[in-house]
């Protein structure tokens, strides 16, 4: 490969890894055809852009930001990079695939590092954190529910009110007659 093109495909990176705010480091080394064209598929469907890279272009990418420190060293094997909008999109996406293929532990694709919510995770063993982390609009999402819990709770007090009244009112003017 000429030097010209390594340096558009690491300027690509580069601006890859600009736009998406969360990215994680995997690998898919072994997938047959089926499975990858299952990965790639489930990657469309979740909003997760999945492109496969060569670790030294990557590396050069990388290096561009201080922020991603320490993700170099997890760019040994085949190397597959998911990009995301959503923090945990691909770490719910990794889980959910991995769990199709309970009889084998090594089930791929397995995380080698991300950079979620401008923090670095390296190794598998935070796939489960990473998973449960909040997105910003499950986060929005709880913070609207939490602020109309008590306005319909008030609503909810004046309905209940109002037909109380109602039959007080009803039976006292069935008394009176």
């Amino acid at each position: 490969m000429k030097k010209e093109d390594k340096s558009a495909i690491i300027e690509q990176l580069k601006g890859q890894l600009q736009e998406f705010p969360h990215f994680y480091l995997t690998d898919i080394e072994g997938l047959n055809a089926q499975r990858t064209s299952e990965l790639r598929r489930a990657c469309f469907n979740k909003e997760v852009k999945l492109l496969m890279v060569k670790n030294t272009l990557l590396a050069k990418a990388l290096e561009s930001d201080e922020k991603f420190a320490g993700l170099a060293e997890c760019l040994k094997g085949n190397t597959a990079l998911m990009l995301s909008q959503t923090g945990n999109a691909p770490a719910k996406l990794i889980k959910e695939f991995t769990e199709k293929d309970k009889k084998n532990k090594d089930a791929k694709p397995i995380l080698k590092a991300a950079f979620v919510e401008e923090s670095v995770y390296v190794g598998r063993e935070n796939l489960e954190f990473l998973s449960s982390i909040k997105s910003k609009n499950e986060l929005i999402a709880d913070l609207v529910a939490l602020l109309q819990s008590p306005a319909k709770n008030v609503v909810s007090a004046l309905q209940s009110g109002g037909n109380t009244l109602h039959g007080v009112l009803q039976t006292l003017s069935e008394r009176e007659g």
